[in-house]
């Protein structure tokens, strides 16, 4: 246990070495200038669309962070030849690949966390000194606590990423993980239409097949409750409560599998 939360730490200052965190600044740049053009627009919109497009950005920039350095996880120390003298100390493959993952979802949560935090303020910044008449033709008020739903099922759709892309880089190279990952995220956005397939097609195999890659691949489609939260309809905590038991199940099961591909890989 004592190795795996050193292991994770170690990924979370290399993560800050590497820069990671100026994301946020950008981040918070762009939203608080995007504020004031938005600003223009007819009273009652600005804070919906800023809503819109905080968390989007959160998601789009946690999924660069969960994808990009996901990959180089377990390559980076391959390619630096780091890995033997890693394997050489009183460390198993398993907690090595734990602890990259725990390191990777501490990043994840730090920046996430902030992002919300910027996101937050920013929406006070535009409802100040708001009258009564245009706050109350909003959706949902504007520092609505349901945002937090939305923000903490895109900080587990982007652990459930980051598990997708800590898998592939257990054997296979870095472009080829970044593609794979992009891949099942386009298509795990898209799951309801692998289910529905068979409702276009005449072809039985192909509804088969279809139907397969539906069970198979996640279903990340879940995790987006964005369009729900911002124009105030409700989030159940029995609807999350499935969907993070869904995420854990899954993600469990990738690094299961990841720690049995790294434990048989041969580096010499």
């Amino acid at each position: 246990m004592k190795a795996t939360a050193a292991i994770a730490v170690n990924v979370f200052r290399e993560s800050v070495r590497d820069k990671v965190l100026y994301n946020l600044v950008l981040f918070a740049i762009v939203l608080i200038g995007a504020s004031y053009m938005i600003g223009q627009l007819t009273a009652g919109q600005d804070v919906k669309i800023i809503k819109d497009l905080g968390l989007a950005a959160t998601s789009v920039f946690g999924l660069f962070i969960a994808v990009f350095i996901g990959i180089g996880l377990v390559s980076k120390e391959v390619e630096r030849r780091s890995i033997y003298s890693l394997l050489a100390k009183p460390i198993r493959r398993a907690q090595l690949v734990a602890g990259k993952y725990c390191g990777l979802v501490l990043t994840l949560a730090v920046n996430v966390a902030v992002m919300a935090t910027a996101l937050y303020v920013v929406l006070a910044f535009m409802s100040w000194g708001v009258s009564e008449g245009v706050a109350r033709t909003w959706d949902a008020p504007a520092l609505d606590p349901a945002l937090l739903k939305a923000i903490a099922l895109i900080l587990v759709e982007l652990m459930l990423v980051t598990a997708i892309a800590l898998f592939f880089s257990t054997f296979s190279t870095p472009m080829l993980s970044a593609a794979f990952t992009f891949g099942f995220f386009i298509v795990g956005h898209f799951s309801e239409d692998l289910r529905n397939f068979q409702d276009v097609v005449d072809s039985p195999a192909a509804a088969r097949l279809a139907r397969g890659l539906y069970w198979v691949l996640p279903n990340l489609a879940q995790f987006d409750v964005k369009a729900a939260v911002v124009h105030g309809q409700p989030v159940s905590v029995g609807y999350m409560a499935i969907a993070v038991s869904y995420a854990a199940c899954y993600i469990g099961m990738l690094l299961v599998i990841s720690m049995y591909v790294f434990s048989r890989r041969d580096f010499k």
